[in-house]
């Protein structure tokens, strides 16, 4: 007697399989099914006809997915031993889990026909040339394709089988050979850099995944956009209206919806007010439709399990694949929201008409001619949409979340081939003294789909009978509410899943276990209603990688793999060609990744260091208006730290630091800082923010030794104190004289050591900000004598502020220089009182008169 083997992916389904194929409500099959303990799964016995062959002797077993498991070989298993970046050019092998290899390769020694029941996706066509590999030598291949484990659905597979598909198998070694090295050479060099490196960095593993740090990163994207929004006060002008069973009002909608005058709208308030009744202008009546649903996919599925069925996505796909293993559902992955050509609609929908609680509305759809149609989906080409495949009852399903979610698979297919909605919407206009507002009725024409999922149902609505139009009605209440903006909420479970399908992240079978991963890293917290709130580390790490290569966090990169192997599978790009590309592509990011690691140690160092903890609040952050820290030791490299953001900002090295009043960057809103170049008493103004993202050309660099200004001149805080060209320096360095923001008698130049000290009769000095010399264009200086006198002076062409103002270097230079030494106290001996003779400009360095600078 001939001999078939079938290898289904998982014990239930090769259960399942064998029921429908033995036969054992008659057929072509024994009808007498046997189990016997298999070396690893049970196998299932019968004997049937195949194909011409007569009676065969049949054996139905399963593996319990993957056979194989992609690794590095031995040599790289140690981390000690082995640079993570060696592991981009490692060969990579396939271990088989010898127990389910040794139990496929006995059951189908020597078989004539091997017929492979795995999952109908790349996953399983990957397991299904594992399961060739493992059965050794075997008869004829084949691969059989079902959408769902019904007896007519294994038959019609029977009859349609298809040899496996190699560039499917293909695509999923690439995709597990490209993530298992960059997610291991990432993860090994973080973990071997950042672990026990800091008390309070509580990790045993700081991991990397091609598709989780994306998905962290929509999370994190969303916490920053929550800290850094600004509340914002605006007023909103609320009307309203009586209703014919007077129990609540009808509040109306104001056409200018809000805005963010006070003044302005209590003028309107007045106005509205004194109007006293509201003239209805018009009414618009119109016809609209609440169109059904598109058929059912995973991604749909897994957002209203998510949102509305209360059981996250990882959970929820765990409980649909068991549905489908029961046999209640179809297929749970699958991408296509239109049904195939040929698909059995009616039949799918008339084994509903038993069921308690749908088979009423099923029989009205069916026998008065009300089935619809479903709408044009996405068909792409992997399985249909998920249906129901039996009218299972909550006992048979199983309660629980079992229930919810074979319910609602079951309704959104009824939906789905159910009239549209038809309501009529009737949209009263009102005018109160010029002011405009509206109001809006609902009648229902016929329920449609909705009368099945009632949570989608729209209800009778209309407006009072005393809005008709020309009529005035009477204002029941007059009041100017106050409200303040605010900032979205954290991404839901159920918005993270619309992200990552937008964005390309993951598949619709990876995307519940990428969402997982996250939470069980402790990246995020999920807290009520399922929202995604980064954890500390997880902003930590995502702000990390921005500083270094950004394209790490963004789904751009695995976008482009995912585009590449989708080819692979389609057999238009080689498997090799795209996996040395791609590596080769990563490992160059790799290589930059490590070489600048300090940026993301810095920030490493100040969110989980202890001495963060001690550190006081400095100054504010543009971006959260929340206060930065001030972390490092005084004499080591200082840095700002903002605790909200998880951002470190680098300062200047070579000076040191204060603040500035409270004065903050006209570009960025970040608080300027006093930064004073060490050894020399030049002060200049920083912008924390600008010093690391210039926006200018000319700018210092960040880790360089800082001698002069931290901003060109051309920077809006330098330039507000910047006069003339320097006399000292080359003219094509741009070089200017600038106002010591500390001093009111002092300037200094940008760049060099150049010193200028004013006169000593003058009491105060400031830039003008509009006031310009008509002979060299330099900024004309406002000064203010001891006198009183004021006036408004060129340093450059004003002959009697130039040769009183004494130009020195200030290399060695320690005190101010204008006579207020400290001495013996007042008339002491040595001393000086008040202002003292030409000695006080030497300031330790060279001085002299300062030639006209013009």
């Amino acid at each position: 007697m001939r001999r078939v083997v079938c290898v289904a992916e998982k014990p239930s389904l090769a259960h399942a399989i064998a029921r429908a194929l033995a036969n054992d409500d008659g057929g072509e099959g024994d009808g007498s099914l046997r189990t016997r303990r298999g070396g690893a799964t049970d196998v299932h016995e019968f004997t049937r006809p195949f194909d011409g062959l007569g009676a065969c002797a049949w054996r139905v077993t399963s593996v319990t997915g993957h056979v194989m498991s992609v690794e590095f070989p031995e040599r790289y298993a140690n981390w000690d031993q082995c640079d993570p970046g060696e592991l981009f050019a490692a060969r990579v092998v396939k271990r088989a889990d010898g127990r389910v290899a040794r139990h496929l390769e006995t059951e189908a020694k020597g078989c004539d026909v091997l017929i492979l029941w795995l999952d109908c996706d790349r996953e399983g066509e990957n397991i299904c040339f594992e399961v060739i590999e493992a059965c050794g030598r075997v008869g004829k291949v084949l691969r059989a394709k079902f959408s769902a484990v019904t007896k007519d659905s294994v038959e019609r597979a029977l009859r349609t089988l298809v040899e496996p598909n190699i560039n499917e198998a293909l695509a999923v070694d690439a995709r597990q050979e490209l993530d298992l090295k960059m997610g291991v050479a990432f993860t090994r060099f973080q973990t071997q850099y950042f672990l026990n490196k800091y008390d309070r960095l509580d990790a045993r593993v700081v991991s990397y995944g091609p598709c989780q740090t994306p998905t962290l990163g929509f999370c994190v994207e969303r916490h920053l956009e929550i800290i850094r929004h600004v509340p914002e006060p605006y007023w909103v002008l609320d009307v309203a209206i009586s209703r014919d069973d007077d129990v609540d009002d009808v509040v109306l909608a104001w056409s200018r919806s809000r805005i963010f005058d006070e003044l302005a709208a209590r003028v309107f308030l007045q106005l509205v007010h004194d109007a006293v009744r509201l003239r209805v202008v018009a009414i618009d009546v119109k016809e609209e439709k609440r169109v059904r649903p598109s058929g059912l996919n995973t991604v749909e599925m897994l957002k209203t399990a998510s949102a509305g069925l209360g059981m996250g996505a990882h959970r929820a796909m765990q409980v649909a694949e068991r549905l489908y293993m029961a046999g209640h559902i179809s297929y749970p992955r699958t991408e296509s929201t239109a049904y195939p050509r040929g698909f059995e609609l009616k039949e799918t929908l008339g084994i509903q008409k038993s069921h308690p609680t749908y088979g009423e509305f099923v029989s009205r759809l069916l026998e008065d001619g009300a089935f619809t149609a479903p709408r044009r989906g996405v068909d792409v080409g992997d399985h249909p949409p998920i249906t129901p495949m039996r009218a299972s009852t909550e006992d048979q399903v199983g309660g629980g979340e079992a229930w919810r979610l074979y319910d609602f698979i079951a309704r959104h297919f009824i939906a789905s081939v159910s009239p549209d909605c038809e309501y009529e919407t009737q949209t009263a206009r009102f005018d109160a003294n010029g002011e405009s507002f509206s109001a809006q009725g609902v009648r229902v024409i016929t329920h449609g789909w909705t009368e099945i999922m009632p949570r989608r149902m729209i209800k009778d609505c209309p407006l009072p009978t005393c809005v008709v139009p020309g009529a005035n009605v009477e204002m029941k209440s007059v009041r100017l509410r106050s409200e303040m903006t605010a900032p979205p909420g954290y991404l839901t479970e159920s918005e993270l899943i619309g992200i990552m399908e937008k964005n390309g992240i993951g598949t619709d079978a990876s995307i519940p276990t990428h969402i997982n991963n996250i939470q069980v890293r402790k990246y995020v917290d999920i807290e009520k209603g399922r929202r995604m709130v980064p954890t500390q580390l997880g902003i930590t790490l995502v702000q990390g990688y921005y500083a270094i290569d950004a394209e790490l966090v963004l789904p751009t990169v695995r976008r482009h793999v995912e585009q590449q192997l989708d080819l692979v599978a389609k057999g238009e790009a080689p498997y090799e060609g795209v996996v040395s590309h791609t590596l080769a592509q990563m490992f160059d990011k790799f290589n930059f990744f490590t070489t600048n690691i300090a940026a993301m140690d810095a920030l490493f160092e100040a969110s989980f260091s202890h001495t963060t903890t001690e550190s006081t609040p400095y100054s504010k952050c543009g971006r959260c208006l929340r206060y930065l820290k001030l972390v490092g030791a005084s004499g080591r490299i200082q840095r700002l730290y903002c605790p909200m953001e998880e951002v470190v900002y680098e300062l200047p090295i070579g000076g040191a630091f204060k603040q500035f009043n409270g004065k903050t960057c006209a570009l960025c809103g970040f608080e300027l800082l006093i930064f004073t170049v060490k050894g020399t008493g030049r002060n200049f103004p920083l912008c924390p923010f600008c010093f690391n993202h210039p926006p200018y050309e000319g700018s210092p660099r960040v880790k360089a030794m800082l001698r002069g200004s931290p901003h060109p001149c051309t920077h809006p805080v330098a330039d507000a104190l910047a006069v003339c060209p320097c006399p000292e320096c080359p003219p094509d360095k741009g070089s200017m004289v600038m106002l010591d923001p500390t001093s009111g008698y002092k300037l200094h130049c940008s760049t060099c050591d150049v010193l200028m000290k004013l006169p000593a009769n003058i009491r105060k000095v400031s830039v003008s900000e509009d006031a310009e010399c008509a002979a060299c264009q330099a900024k004309c200086l406002d000064l203010e004598y001891f006198s009183g006198d004021k006036t408004l002076a060129c340093l450059a062409c004003e002959d009697e502020l130039s040769e009183g103002t004494k130009l020195v270097h200030s290399r060695n230079t320690s005190s101010d220089g204008r006579g207020r030494g400290r001495g013996r106290g007042r008339g002491g001996r040595g001393g000086s009182r008040g202002r003292g003779d030409d000695s006080r400009h030497s300031g330790g360095g060279a001085s002299r008169c300062a030639p006209k600078l013009a």
